[in-house]
């Protein structure tokens, strides 16, 4: 049996990214890379096609740097509020 793909589901994926990054928040992977167990992905800005870049894909799973789908600046305080409410519980 083939072993399981790594974020199967990685390239077309949508993120935001927590802080600005090269100016822009919004971002999508165009590409992937596989290097012996790590899993790269090609991030491209929504805006502006000339800002690129490459990262682990393993750190898109970091809810303090990124988060899945675009977001809105205010979904993203609503949902920090959420998480802070959930740690206070």
């Amino acid at each position: 049996m083939p072993k399981k793909q790594k974020f199967p589901h990685l390239v077309g994926s949508k993120w935001t990214a927590k802080q600005k990054t090269w100016g822009w928040r919004h971002f999508q992977v165009v590409n992937r890379k596989n290097e012996g167990e790590w899993v790269f992905a090609e991030m491209v800005a929504s805006c502006d096609e000339n800002v690129r870049f490459w990262l682990n894909a393993k750190s898109l799973k970091d809810r303090a740097q990124w988060m899945a789908g675009w977001q809105t600046l205010q979904e993203m305080n609503e949902i920090e509020e959420e998480d802070v409410q959930l740690l206070e519980c």
